[in-house]
């Protein structure tokens, strides 16, 4: 795959603005097309993730090595693009969630996907604004929820495992992981693990 290419040292970051995206054909895509279609998506979720959403979505075809009529007959806007992503990386932080809460050292698992997430959206900006509430359209907001639901689980079989505090609520815990993100993006490298050492000793039970 081509190297995407950015001008510039450094990213300008800008506040996402995730809207409903414009439908487009959903008949089943012949193989080829459905290949094309991946290539984007990864395309588009490494561009994002590094240097936000105003990425242009010539530059994303060429990272994906088609051309840009291929980028549009998939997502009719970089909108649709967009959600396309962060529904796809939603559903996945979901999977993992599930995954978590069937452990059977849930307390533990629970510790570790906090830590995961709020890592991954530190670097990601598009998936910091869809975790921080952003407008995400019918599939990102089918996944957030998906999320939103898996991570009520989580949390409740670490509390029951007596790992977590027992007053800790869902809303709560979304509030708590937003600002530990906001404090990882602000603080130098070598300290970016301390906003969540002391998140996480907070979620702890007290003596």
């Amino acid at each position: 795959m081509p190297r995407l290419k950015i001008r510039g040292e450094r990213p300008v970051y800008k506040e996402v603005v995730i809207g409903t995206a414009k439908p487009v054909d959903e008949r089943p895509l012949r193989a080829d097309a459905k290949r094309n279609r991946e290539r984007v998506l990864q395309a588009a979720k490494e561009a994002f993730a590094a240097y936000g959403a105003d990425v242009p979505l010539d530059t994303i075809a060429a990272s994906a090595g088609v051309g840009a009529g291929t980028v549009h007959r998939h997502f009719s806007t970089k909108e649709a693009l967009i959600t396309a992503v962060v529904a796809d990386r939603l559903d996945g932080l979901a999977d993992r969630a599930e995954r978590c809460a069937a452990s059977d050292d849930p307390g533990e698992t629970f510790y570790a996907f906090v830590a995961d997430l709020t890592l991954e959206a530190a670097h990601n900006l598009v998936l910091t604004s869809a975790l921080g509430g952003a407008a995400l359209g019918d599939d990102g907001a089918r996944a957030g929820a998906r999320l939103s639901t898996a991570l009520g689980e989580l949390l409740e079989r670490g509390k029951a495992s007596g790992e977590v505090r027992a007053d800790l609520t869902v809303a709560d815990l979304h509030a708590l992981l937003a600002g530990v993100i906001e404090a990882q993006r602000r603080l130098p490298s070598d300290r970016a693990g301390f906003a969540l050492e002391i998140a996480v000793d907070g979620l702890r039970p007290r003596p």
